[in-house]
C-alpha cells in the first residue's frame, strides 16, 4: 500500500485576515495557486488515490478540496479530526484502517504531526527529522499500516520539484 502525506498549502500568518484562530487560516492567493498546479502536474503523471483524508482546519480543507477538485474525486474525500494539530495518530491509523482496502491513501495536514507520523511509521519513533515544506508531499511504501515501524520511505517532495513534474 502507498501512503501519502500533504502538508497544507502557504497559509495567511498567524493573526492575519479574518482569522479568529489558527483552525480558521485559509491559504493565500499563491499557496491556493502552487496546490492546484501541483495537483494537475500530478495528475499528469497519472498518480490517484482512493482516499483523500485531511484535518478540518481551513487551510486543510481548501488543500484537500483543491487536489480532490482536480482529480474530481470530491467522493474520496473525508475530514477527520484526527489530523488536527496535537490529535492522537493512533486514532488516525485505527480511521484509515477501517477504509480499507485501499491502495493508496493522502493525508492532509500539519506540522509537526505530519514528520512525526512518517518518522514513527519508519523508524518506530518520532525523532527523526524530516522537512516537509507547505505544500510537499511524501511517499511511504508499507505492507500493511500499523503505529509502529512499518513502512519505507519512497520520496519527499518540494512543492517546485512537484511542479517539474508538469513539463
Amino acid at each position: 500500500m502507498e501512503i501519502y502525506f500533504l502538508r497544507h498549502g502557504i497559509a495567511v500568518p498567524h493573526g492575519g485576515g479574518d482569522a479568529a484562530d489558527d483552525s480558521e487560516r485559509t491559504l493565500t492567493p499563491e499557496g491556493l495557486e502552487t496546490i492546484e498546479r501541483n495537483a494537475k502536474a500530478l495528475k499528469k503523471t497519472g498518480w490517484s488515490f482512493d482516499w483523500l483524508i485531511s484535518s478540518p482546519y481551513a487551510r486543510a480543507r481548501q488543500t484537500a478540496e483543491a487536489v480532490a477538485g482536480v482529480f474530481k474525486a470530491e467522493g474520496k474525500l473525508r475530514f477527520s479530526a484526527n489530523l488536527v494539530p496535537g490529535s492522537d495518530p493512533r486514532l488516525l491509523i485505527v480511521e484509515a484502517r477501517k477504509l480499507l482496502p485501499w491502495k493508496r491513501i493522502v493525508f492532509v495536514g500539519h506540522e509537526p504531526d505530519l514528520t512525526e507520523l512518517i518518522s514513527k511509521l519508519t523508524t518506530g519513533n518520532r525523532d527523526l527529522s524530516i522537512k516537509l515544506k507547505k505544500g510537499g508531499l511524501c511517499k511511504l511504501d508499507a505492507d500493511q499500516l500499523t503505529y509502529e515501524k512499518c513502512a519505507t520511505l519512497e520520496w519527499l517532495l518540494t512543492p517546485r520539484q512537484i511542479a517539474l513534474w508538469d513539463n
